[in-house]
C-alpha cells in the first residue's frame, strides 16, 4: 500500500471513530475504488449506510466484509440487524446464530469469569448508550455481551426489551425463548416472553409462560396480574416488566 492510500485509510478510520460519517464515507469509498479489500472498510461503510437508512446498500457492504473475513463477528451482527430492518427475519436469525456459535467456539480458551466481566462491561456501555437515547448502539453492545455469555438470561432480556421498543416482536421473542432455554426458572424472562406472545396474538402460549412462573413461585404477583389481565384484556398490551439488576450477577458465568 502506498503512502497516499495509507493516509486516505487513516483519515477514513479517524472520521469514522468520531462518527463524522459523511467525511468518513468520502475517504473509505476511495479505498474501495482502489480495489483494496479491507473487511473493516466494508463494515464501516455498511454502518454508515445503515445510519442513513440505506439498508440495501448496508446489506451489500456487510456481506462483502464477511466474504473477505467470514469470522468477522461485528460485521455478522451488523448484517443480522440489517436483515431484521429489511424484514428478512429467517436470514437474520441464521446469521445471528452462526455468530453466536463462532463466538462460543473461538472463546473457549478464555476463562469464563473473564468473559463474564467483559460481558458486564459491554452491558454497562449499552446502558450508557440507552440512557443517551442511542438504542442501536446499545443493542450492538448487548449483542457483543450475549456473544460472550449466551447463557446470561438477563442480557437477552435487556436485548429483548430494546427490540420490543422498536416494534420487532419476532426478534424479542427469539431472545426471550433463548433466555428461557438457558434458565427455565428465570421468572422475568418468562413473564416478558408471555407479554410478547400476547402482543403477537398468541394468548394461550402467553398464559402457559405465566403459569410456568406460578408453578415455581405461586406468589408471583406479576404473573398473577397478567393471567387475570388475559382473562379480561385491556385495550393495549402491557409493558414488559423492568429488569431487576440483582436478578443475575453478570460476573458469575455458568461455565457449562
Amino acid at each position: 500500500m502506498d503512502d497516499s492510500t495509507k493516509q486516505i485509510l487513516s483519515l477514513g478510520r479517524e472520521h469514522y471513530e468520531k462518527r463524522e460519517f459523511d467525511k468518513a464515507e468520502h475517504y473509505l469509498k476511495q479505498i474501495v475504488e482502489r480495489s483494496l479489500e479491507f473487511a473493516d472498510v466494508f463494515n464501516m461503510l455498511g454502518v454508515i449506510n445503515h445510519d442513513h437508512g440505506r439498508f440495501d446498500e448496508a446489506q451489500a457492504f456487510f456481506e462483502e466484509a464477511l466474504a473477505i473475513n467470514p469470522n468477522y463477528t461485528e460485521a455478522a451482527l451488523n448484517l443480522a440487524v440489517t436483515y431484521n430492518d429489511l424484514g428478512r427475519y429467517d436470514e437474520a436469525k441464521r446469521i445471528y446464530q452462526a455468530a453466536l456459535s463462532h463466538g462460543e467456539a473461538s472463546d473457549n480458551s478464555v476463562d469464563p469469569f473473564v468473559k463474564g466481566k467483559i460481558a458486564n462491561l459491554h452491558a454497562e456501555v449499552a446502558q450508557a448508550y440507552q440512557d443517551a437515547g442511542l438504542l442501536r448502539e446499545a443493542m450492538q453492545e448487548l449483542h457483543k455481551a450475549v456473544l460472550l455469555c449466551p447463557h446470561f438470561a438477563d442480557l437477552r432480556l435487556r436485548l429483548a426489551n430494546l427490540y420490543r421498543q422498536q416494534g420487532d416482536l419476532d426478534a424479542a421473542c427469539f431472545e426471550l425463548e433463548e433466555a428461557v432455554k438457558s434458565r427455565p426458572a428465570y421468572a422475568p424472562a418468562r413473564i416478558a416472553l408471555g407479554v410478547v406472545l400476547l402482543s403477537r396474538g398468541e394468548e394461550q402460549r402467553a398464559q402457559e409462560e405465566w403459569q410456568a412462573v406460578l408453578d415455581v413461585d405461586p406468589e408471583n404477583r406479576t404473573a398473577q396480574m397478567y393471567i387475570r389481565m388475559a382473562k379480561n384484556p385491556p385495550t393495549s398490551s402491557p409493558p414488559l416488566p423492568p429488569v431487576d439488576p440483582a436478578s443475575e450477577d453478570l460476573s458469575d458465568i455458568d461455565s457449562d
